[in-house]
């Protein structure tokens, strides 16, 4: 018997798989905070229309996941997606680990981390190879990523 907390792990992700961010928004406690290498301070609303707009533009997109382990406050995951990167047309390969504390049976804090050089060479290509380690090219990935999801938050 699992405990509650990887339950809740269990459903974000498979509903991650089925691109249904509606329930993987569900399992976020209203205040929540998410942060990765991309976007690395989303609280409440933010965290959700992330993950919907990454389900709703992710057409090719399969993901796997296992290492769920949970405990009455934190937890943690592995997952792994691999997806074209509409900006390039590159295929990506990206591989995360998650860890996670939780308040009132719902995830308040999430952190996945990932190789943000590994993750720019497959995406930007021969651009990522020769720049991705750089400062600038991982900051102007991040300000291309939050002015996306701010674009997608006004129309949605």
């Amino acid at each position: 018997m699992s405990h509650p907390n990887a339950d809740v792990l269990e459903t974000f992700y498979t509903a991650f798989q089925n691109r249904d961010a509606a329930t993987m928004a569900a399992q976020y406690h209203e205040d929540i905070h998410f942060s990765d290498p991309v976007f690395p301070d989303l609280n409440g609303p933010e965290a959700g229309a992330m993950w919907a707009m990454l389900c709703e533009r992710g057409k090719d997109l399969e993901l796997t996941f296992d290492g769920i382990e949970a405990d009455d406050t934190t937890g943690k995951a592995r997952w792994e997606a691999r997806y074209t990167f509409s900006a390039t047309g590159n295929k990506v390969h990206n591989i995360i680990e998650a860890s996670f504390r939780f308040e009132d049976g719902l995830i308040i804090d999430h952190e996945d981390r990932f190789d943000l050089y590994r993750w720019a060479r497959q995406a930007l290509g021969f651009k990522g190879v020769l720049l991705g380690w750089a400062p600038p090219v991982q900051n102007a990935v991040r300000g291309q990523a939050a002015k996306g999801l701010a674009h997608y938050m006004k129309n949605s």
